[in-house]
């Protein structure tokens, strides 16, 4: 049977819960675009090296919220193969891809607020301006996001 979404389960904060939904009202209002987006820029810096503690790091920490989000097959294709990065490196064994994906999306969403939603305008041409409230959010990891070429 051929699909072209596929269902997967994040934990998540609150804080990173409402930031995330803020950049999604600022961008037609889906969660699941709006992470699928994230990830996207994101998953090709958390191959290297050097991303390995920063994803066990956010692993580690307390997240209380599930949400579940759509995702296109061919970007939750990609999850796997970090999943079982993951579990070389230490990282949970049970449900590889779900932890990839909350891994991935809580290091996107510890970055600059201002740096997200600028990566979200330029993914989407430059529509519509994001208004994030402040105060929610924080720099812990300092991976450099990949930028698109205009």
């Amino acid at each position: 049977m051929d699909c072209d979404e596929v269902m997967l389960t994040v934990r998540i904060t609150a804080a990173e819960r409402a930031l995330l939904r803020d950049l999604a009202r600022g961008h037609g209002g889906d969660v699941s675009e709006v992470a699928v987006d994230g990830l996207l820029e994101v998953i090709p810096a958390l191959y290297g090296d050097a991303s390995v503690l920063p994803l066990l790091r956010v692993l580690a920490r307390p997240a209380p919220f599930a949400l579940t989000l759509w995702l296109p097959a061919p970007v939750a294709d990609l999850l796997p193969l970090l999943g079982e990065r993951l579990i070389r490196t230490g990282g949970p064994a049970a449900g590889q891809a779900s932890a990839a994906l909350s891994a991935a999306l809580r290091l996107w969403l510890a970055g600059d607020r201002s740096a997200l939603a600028a990566g979200l305008a330029r993914l989407h041409g430059g529509c519509g301006a994001v208004a994030v409230r402040a105060g929610i959010g924080t720099a812990a990891f300092a991976l450099t996001p990949v930028k698109a070429a205009a």
